[in-house]
């Protein structure tokens, strides 16, 4: 019994020290994090250099073990034939196509990346470069997206032909952004559209009227609310919170309508949705297709380069997720000694 206890008080001291070295630990990661803040990496990939080795690698895995050294031997030639090609116009730079990815909730969360890869695209680029978007996104808060369509706005502005490219769906703000694009292509069944403007909100009013509880709302300015939770509404407030909305309407309608002066607004403007065959009928996309066979059509006259900002893990949260698996095993080790030392006394 003696014993036992004796193994209880080692196995508390045990895991005072470990709740000792998390808080430690803890507070690297936290000073870690204040110090270096939010760092940014940058990712870039040739798409041709990817998409020639696995077709290599295919061809030589569906090939005769007999044959695979010709193969070999092929590919070298036409390594030495793309070089000396390159070397033979060295005054005629070959067009980059510069591919950027935006996935958008509803709080478009991911802007301010967008932004600076938007930047380093523009620092980068030169004339008669492309930009192409993978662009998904549902639409979400209007200010939002208001300003990730003003950043694919800079691409136009800076002079870059850019073309959007839509797999599954950009609907509402989603379309806000593409409609910036020269070139706007859509998979078959991609979701498009969307262009208008929903709000709601619940009121609790009379419910709490009928429990006796009265909710005051005071206010400077007419109407600096006009719909309350809490508060009873007036149709007063009803009507300017419904005009608020058409006004927002009216911007949508004529951000897109400037960047699309062909399309007919007035008849897509009614908040419904296309899939992409309709969409290109009714005219909110230029073409059909999905971004990997656009891509693939452009390499054979261009570089294609992906790019892309991603967060890069701080040594302090690196170190703290090392010492946090070591405690987790140095617990696990306790507890299989404990529980080894009490089979044992049995």
């Amino acid at each position: 019994m003696n014993e036992w206890l004796l193994d209880i008080g080692r196995f508390t001291a045990q895991v005072t020290i470990l709740l000792l070295l998390v808080g430690v630990v803890v507070v690297i990661v936290a000073r870690a994090r204040s110090e270096g803040g939010d760092r940014l990496r940058l990712r870039i990939e040739e798409l041709n250099r990817r998409h020639e080795y696995r077709r290599r690698r295919l061809a030589l895995a569906a090939s005769e073990p007999g044959a695979r050294k010709r193969l070999l031997k092929g590919f070298r030639r036409e390594d030495k034939t793309e070089g000396r090609q390159g070397r033979k116009e060295p005054g005629k730079p070959r067009q980059t196509v510069w591919v950027l990815d935006f996935r958008g909730d509803i709080k478009a969360s991911g802007v301010g990346k967008f932004a600076e890869e938007i930047s380093a695209v523009m620092a980068a680029a030169t004339q008669g470069d492309e930009v192409v978007v993978r662009l998904e996104s549902p639409g979400g808060l209007v200010h939002a997206y208001g300003l990730a369509a003003a950043q694919m706005d800079r691409l136009r502005e800076a002079g870059l032909t850019t073309t959007v490219c839509v797999d599954k769906v950009a609907a509402s703000g989603g379309y806000l952004m593409a409609c910036a694009a020269d070139q706007l292509r859509a998979a078959p069944f991609a979701v498009l559209g969307s262009i208008g403007v929903v709000a709601q909100l619940p009121n609790l009013h009379r419910l709490l009227k009928r429990h006796d509880i009265d909710v005051e709302l005071l206010t400077a300015g007419e109407y600096k609310r006009t719909l309350t939770v809490f508060g009873e509404n007036t149709e007063e407030g009803r009507q300017k919170f419904k005009a608020d909305l058409e006004n927002i309407h009216h911007l949508f309608k004529s951000h897109v309508a400037e960047r699309r002066p062909r399309l007919d607004i007035e008849a897509v403007a009614t908040g419904e949705t296309w899939y992409g065959r309709d969409a290109l009928d009714m005219g909110l996309v230029d073409a059909l297709g999905t971004s990997e066979a656009y891509l693939l059509s452009r390499m054979e006259e261009a570089r294609v380069i992906s790019m892309r900002l991603e967060a890069r893990n701080p040594m302090g949260e690196r170190l703290g997720m090392a010492v946090s698996k070591g405690i987790e095993g140095g617990i696990d080790r306790v507890m299989e000694r404990l529980d080894a030392g009490r089979w044992e006394k049995r």
